[in-house]
């Protein structure tokens, strides 16, 4: 059995999991502290309620696809190719975006879980539900994320659902260790390391989104005339076939095919292609360029002047 396929659901489940469990745990520790324990229930009840909540999602979003592509069987070589790329455009989108707006928050999540908890308390007879819905949502959030990458590289089976559920056990571990437990863990650095597998993955989507955006246009243009001029770099370059992607500039087929281990790891978890086209290498440097930057100055604590003392006024 291919393992390949779980790694990268594994490391987003992970990180997006140790999140989760972070918001729950700080929960369960002031409402310890708030002496209102009775409300646990209520975050172990949001826990499964979006844990739940995203597994459902998921399989929407499959049954759709699938019945999509049974209803027009003749078009499947253009929907498949094209929904992974409309996914994969919105996996990016939602894990760079809570890559750098997590590294940002991180240092007020604690105040704000804080400030929430005592609102809902404060609430009276609707503690609970306040205190659910907040655990449900982070849940959720984290869970949307991680069925938008799977779908986006259409993995199917138990390999990938292995993946995921060894990160969320993993994550829970995690939690338990640093609330029930009291043990030690750099989590900022965790977080730090994650944050850049996390970048290499997401960087690699951008070279399947290509690749399947190439694959919808050439198959579009094969079946229709009138569609041919789509595929405007094919005939300029008939050796190395691509429909909009340029000229290649890599290959290493024959070296680390990326259907062969090790390559098949590394196109699981990072997008290895052993061909790769000029707009697909631009694309990718420069996401890679891009988003590294604005990731590491988010890692950057500003500093704050100290205040001065203000020379007093009064006379003597």
């Amino acid at each position: 059995m291919d393992f390949s396929a779980a790694l990268p659901t594994f490391v987003i489940t992970l990180r997006e999991g140790v999140e989760a469990a972070l918001v729950v745990g700080i929960v369960l520790a002031c409402l310890k502290k708030a002496k209102a324990e009775q409300l646990n229930s209520s975050v172990y009840a949001g826990v499964i309620a979006g844990i739940v909540a995203s597994a459902l999602v998921g399989v929407l979003f499959s049954w759709g696809i699938q019945a999509l592509s049974t209803t027009y069987p003749e078009y499947s070589p253009i929907i498949e190719p094209l929904l992974e790329a409309v996914f994969g455009i919105v996996a990016i989108a939602l894990l760079s975006w809570m890559l750098i707006w997590m590294t940002q928050q991180a240092r007020s999540l604690k105040a704000e879980i804080e400030g929430s908890i005592t609102s809902a308390i404060q609430q009276g007879t609707g503690a609970g539900w306040g205190i659910f819905s907040l655990i449900f949502f982070a849940v959720l959030r984290e869970g949307f994320e991680t069925v938008v990458f799977i779908i986006a590289k259409f993995q199917q089976g138990l390999v990938p659902a292995i993946g995921a559920i060894s990160g969320i056990a993993v994550a829970a571990g995690i939690g338990v260790l640093l609330f029930k437990w009291g043990v030690k863990i750099n989590i900022r650095r965790f977080f730090q390391v994650m944050g850049v597998f996390l970048i290499l993955i997401v960087a690699g989507l951008v070279i399947g989104v290509l690749a399947h955006f190439d694959q919808a246009i050439a198959s579009l243009a094969q079946m229709n005339r009138q569609s041919e001029s789509l595929c405007f770099y094919y005939e300029h370059f008939a050796k190395n076939p691509s429909c909009v992607l340029g000229p290649m500039v890599w290959n290493t087929s024959s070296v680390l095919p990326d259907e062969k281990f090790p390559g098949l790891a590394l196109k699981a978890l990072f997008g290895y292609r052993d061909q790769i086209y000029v707009v697909q290498a631009v694309a990718y440097l420069l996401f890679l360029f891009t988003i590294s930057i604005v990731y590491f100055n988010s890692l950057t604590v500003p500093k704050v002047a100290s205040a001065k003392p203000q020379p007093s006024m009064d006379k003597k």
